[in-house]
């Protein structure tokens, strides 16, 4: 039996790429920081390497004897009051991630990047994998200019001989979603009629259990030091809410906020944030990546790595389910 290392399998991208690989007969391993949130384990047959990114000997554990390692785990926030814990997590821990994988003598390491990474389009064309960034200096936001700086770094490693193949998920939605994620929360929101206005943007929809299952993809067929956009349907926000409204009878806000009245919110939001250390609800980063529709094109993925997913419809109608299922939101009257 192959065995299969994962960081980051407690949450919401790497809970569902648990359950793919155990279904698929593999031997899965999975790290866990000392008190994290286990229950998206809970009944799994799963062994537990407890530590963190930066800790080498549990990376060490962790990756011996995997055939493949997926480094999944990410400080995935929008706005910090501190942008440094974030960039040591998101950056050295995927550097010593990858060492510890390629000591080990992986057959492939997958790394679960983002389209953070890549360049947003101008306008509505989508953007694939050939957009990138000028510079660390051109990258919007302490998260995005991590994931940057962290991609960057792994495929530096993948140059010098690392089996790294780099997936770039767009904005997956689905179970297992706990904390959640700020996509999610987006759908939370409008379950719980706490949205009564939009902004004119677009998202590129996927449901998470086609980002796990790209991820596997990649170990198996994916090119060393190539990374692969994991998109699903590009779809701007008001397409996204008129789906929700059509699938749980809540009614879609009717009025779009002008960019200009949002982005003045979120900037005093978020300077009373820096004063108070609250995260603001609207923050200053989010609104910025809300001015470009953040649309990417998967056709590299679809035509190397056979992936093929799921419309945007199920994967909103799946998510909205689980959260209702699990107290995040009462399902309409």
């Amino acid at each position: 039996m192959d065995t299969a290392f994962l960081t980051g399998g407690t949450g919401f991208v790497g809970a569902n790429l648990v359950r793919l690989l155990i279904e698929q007969g593999f031997q899965v391993k999975a790290l866990a920081r000392p008190g994290s949130d286990r229950r998206n384990l809970d009944g799994l047959a799963v062994e537990l390497v407890t530590g963190d990114l930066l800790d080498r000997a549990a990376l060490a554990a962790g990756c011996a004897g995997a055939r493949y390692v997926f480094h999944v785990a990410a400080d995935y926030r929008i706005w910090v009051p501190d942008p440094e814990p974030m960039r040591r997590v998101n950056v050295e821990g995927s550097v010593k991630v990858v060492q510890a994988a390629a000591a080990a003598g992986a057959e492939r390491i997958v790394y679960c990047s983002s389209v953070a990474a890549i360049m947003p389009p101008h306008g509505r064309t989508p953007a694939d994998e050939t957009s990138r960034y000028p510079g660390a200096d051109a990258v919007p936001g302490d998260y995005k200019k991590s994931k940057y700086l962290a991609e960057l770094a792994v495929l530096e490693l993948a140059a010098k001989g690392a089996p790294v193949v780099a997936v770039n998920p767009a904005a997956p939605i689905g179970p297992w979603d706990r904390k959640p994620t700020p996509t999610g929360k987006i759908l939370v929101d409008f379950l719980n009629g706490r949205m009564p206005s939009y902004i004119d943007t677009g998202l590129c929809v996927v449901h998470v259990r086609d980002v796990a299952l790209g991820h596997l993809l990649a170990a198996r067929q994916g090119r060393v030091g190539e990374r692969y956009i994991l998109g699903g349907e590009n779809l701007t926000f008001k397409q996204i809410l008129d789906i929700l409204s059509e699938l749980t009878g809540r009614p879609a806000p009717r009025f779009k906020t002008p960019y200009a009245v949002a982005y003045a919110f979120a900037a005093l939001d978020t300077a009373v944030s820096r004063l108070s250390g609250r995260e603001p609800r609207a923050p200053l980063d989010a609104v910025r990546m809300a001015r470009h529709y953040m649309w990417y094109d998967s056709a590299k993925a679809r035509k190397e790595l056979g992936y093929a997913p799921v419309p945007a419809r199920q994967a909103l109608a799946d998510a909205a389910a689980w959260f209702q299922a699990n107290g995040y939101a009462r399902a309409a009257a």
